[in-house]
């Protein structure tokens, strides 16, 4: 690794902080789930964690590139970290009275983003032209929002959608030219977020409240989906973190930055994601072991560790790889629990999900110095 990669190598607390909106806001959405679990909310919390995974990832980019110790980027970054909270307060009413909030603190949040990175990076002429090319969509994005939490109905969807549409296309409309990438930074960035969202995923064991009763059978239940959270954290960090890591710092220039929006802004989606789904399912798991899952509840939670070995496999491909027999039959298992979960008690589908994700942990596991497995 050069020098100049070096600087900012490693997460700041600063940056740690500012994720702790985003625990929230993780939280947030699981609980709008679990109290509308209809196909339309899931529809709806999709929409919205793509609004929140845009405004984290804008930041980890951020960072990635200028110094969090000076004192104008820490001041801009606490505010944007205020801006942030109101819109993860709004999350469970975003598309209803809260639609305003949540948006105008995108808004801020977005808005402040691009001032700092004008004046961020190693390279700063350069590093303004790409954030100026890019900052017109984010910011349009966070204004079909504000427009959005102004009507109701049929607009306010299409609005919604647009927005995301927007948000998501910008970048392979402008390119990502002139941003600097730092590897051991951006992807120590990405491993916490996921770690965040597995710790959401630890929150959901014991969030029932009254609805819990502690008993052997609660016991069982917990182990079982420990296992599975274990499973989830296992074949991301054992090897795989490390791999992406590795293929993000033998690229350069362009194709490294490329790489990076490929790999870390849009696959790490499916991964994050998924545990936010996996943890309604996990809930509902400990609330009710012993019977069948609400349909919805059940398609969550299996589709959520769909997600997570799809962006995996997505992931390898996408650097280079071969997704794995082991990685491809557990994604089976998963899509057919999406099917059958509803079917039978909720152990039974928590059950197979674990084993087949700590099954594809355990067939992927380092053997003999060797980074990666694909067998």
């Amino acid at each position: 690794m050069e020098a100049s990669e070096a600087i900012e190598a490693r997460v700041s607390p600063l940056e740690l902080f500012f994720d702790l909106v985003f625990v929230f806001a993780f939280t947030q959405i699981t609980g709008t789930l679990t109290d509308e679990h209809t196909a339309a909310g899931v529809g709806k919390a999709v929409l919205v964690f793509a609004v929140l995974w845009w405004a984290w990832g804008a930041y980890a980019w951020l960072t990635n590139a200028v110094r969090t110790s000076e004192p104008g980027p820490r001041l801009v970054i606490l505010v944007s970290t205020a801006a942030m909270l109101v819109t993860a307060l709004a999350v469970p009413t975003a598309w209803g009275d809260g639609g305003l909030a949540f948006a105008l603190g995108y808004l801020v949040v977005i808005t402040l983003h691009a001032v700092l990175y004008l004046q961020a990076g190693e390279y700063p002429e350069t590093t303004r032209g790409a954030i100026l090319r890019l900052a017109p969509s984010n910011i349009a994005a966070a204004l079909l929002l504000v427009a959005a939490g102004l009507v109701d109905g049929t607009a306010r969807t299409v609005l919604w959608v647009l927005a995301v549409v927007v948000t998501y296309l910008g970048p392979y409309v402008t390119g990502v030219a002139g941003f600097t990438v730092r590897p051991a930074h951006l992807a120590e960035r990405h491993g916490l977020i996921v770690i965040i969202a597995l710790g959401e995923s630890v929150v959901a064991i014991g969030a029932g409240g009254d609805d819990i009763t502690v008993d052997w059978g609660l016991a069982g239940a917990a182990l079982v989906v420990m296992a599975l959270i274990v499973g989830l954290w296992w074949a991301y960090f054992d090897h795989e973190a490390e791999a992406d890591e590795a293929a993000l710092t033998a690229a350069e220039g362009v194709a490294r930055a490329r790489l990076a929006r490929d790999v870390y802004s849009y696959l790490h989606i499916p991964l994050v994601l998924g545990v936010v789904f996996a943890a309604v399912g996990i809930h509902e798991v400990l609330v009710h072991p012993g019977e069948q899952l609400d349909p919805v509840f059940a398609g969550a939670f299996a589709a959520g560790v769909v997600l997570y070995l799809g962006g995996l496999a997505a992931i390898r491909l996408r650097r280079g790889s071969r997704p794995g027999l082991a990685l491809l039959v557990a994604l089976a298992v998963a899509v057919a629990m999406v099917w059958l979960g509803a079917e039978v008690d909720a152990l039974v589908p928590a059950g197979v999900l674990a084993a087949a994700v700590l099954g594809v942990a355990y067939a992927e596991r380092p053997r003999s110095g060797v980074l990666e497995s694909t067998a």
